[in-house]
């Protein structure tokens, strides 16, 4: 009867490794589709709040028309903002995660720190995905309120 018991016990553990591990490839598998070339085509917001995205001191605007390079594999990747009136020239190195297949965090690599030593990022949900656009949104908390940030991107080359 023990052994009945133990052996029953074993098997449901390794079903339920094996389901999460085959759920965690898939998820991976999906997120692998993101590596490439990718520009922000618009942003939704309430025009009532001044955004500026990330931490950049850049209007929201300035990142219409921004290059995402987002590398799966390694988790890693870059963004540049182009110049063009109050905005400024830049390009920030990220390294990123997928939580749970619809959650995007990334964190902004400062030039001489490791990711590790960056504990600040920013979390963003996916809202919809194909192979030439996917879309991110970010609720951000302003004086009592959230302010929700829609990002619109699309693929510009598959690297």
């Amino acid at each position: 009867m023990k052994n009945l018991l133990l052996t029953g016990i074993i098997g449901a553990s390794l079903a339920v490794s094996c389901t999460t591990a085959k759920n965690a490839q898939a998820n991976r598998a999906e997120f692998l589709k993101m590596k490439g070339d990718w520009e922000i085509t618009s942003v939704d917001y309430d025009q009532r709040f001044r955004i500026k995205p990330f931490d950049e001191g850049a209007d929201v605007n300035c990142f219409i028309g921004s290059h995402w390079r987002l590398i799966p594999n390694n988790w890693t990747g870059a963004y540049t903002l182009n110049s063009g009136g109050t905005c400024p020239t830049l390009t920030r190195p990220i390294k990123f995660e997928v939580v749970d297949g619809n959650t995007f965090q990334f964190k902004k690599i400062v030039d001489g720190t490791k990711a590790k030593q960056n504990t600040v990022g920013y979390t963003l949900t996916l809202l919809s995905r194909d192979t030439d656009q996917f879309s991110l949104q970010q609720q951000i908390p302003f004086e009592g309120e959230t302010v929700r940030v829609v990002y619109h991107f699309q693929r510009t080359a598959t690297k």
